[in-house]
């Protein structure tokens, strides 16, 4: 095993022994549901675009790239095929067997900056939040959660200009 590979285990167990606590493995245990194929992000940018009319198309863009980003992370899963951490117990199940990337960091990255740049304020540091999680629950490695956020933020940077433009494709929403 490479330094990495033991810097990995090492701060993944750190943050796995915070899931000792309750009430962190309550939160950890909900925003890993929430965050389950995307679908908190997918419902905020549903909610963005059903409350704010103005940028309603922004908005479903945004949701796409969200969306889109899951689809690629999980596309590097099938690829890659890591195994999931095996050193400490986790707290929840997973939808899958392979770890990298996290797909949960996926989506929240994406989410963070195709929402934040909508103002959406309060999904960055959720966003956050959600990364951190899937180490407090043991399933993932903090390089797949480091990989899942970096996808994630340059898929929806990628689309920021359509994102922002009109159905025509002048000006923007």
């Amino acid at each position: 095993m490479d330094q990495m590979d033991r810097m990995d285990r090492q701060i993944l167990s750190t943050f796995r022994a915070y899931g000792g606590d309750p009430r962190v493995a309550v939160a950890a245990r909900a925003l890993s549901w929430a965050g389950e194929h995307g679908a908190l992000w997918l419902a905020a940018g549903l909610t963005g675009a059903a409350v704010d009319g103005a940028r309603r198309g922004a908005w479903l863009r945004g949701t796409a790239l969200t969306a889109g980003a899951h689809l690629v992370s999980m596309g590097v899963k099938r690829v890659v095929r890591r195994p999931r951490p095996a050193h400490v117990a986790p707290l929840v199940r997973t939808a899958g067997r392979h770890s990298f990337p996290s797909s949960h960091a996926t989506s929240a990255a994406a989410a963070a900056v195709a929402f934040g740049a909508l103002g959406a304020h309060g999904v960055p540091p959720l966003a956050a939040v959600m990364c951190l999680s899937r180490l407090v629950v043991g399933v993932h490695y903090p390089s797949d959660v480091a990989a899942g956020a970096a996808l994630g933020a340059l898929t929806a940077r990628a689309g920021a200009r359509w994102m922002r433009s009109t159905p025509t494709g002048r000006g923007r929403a």
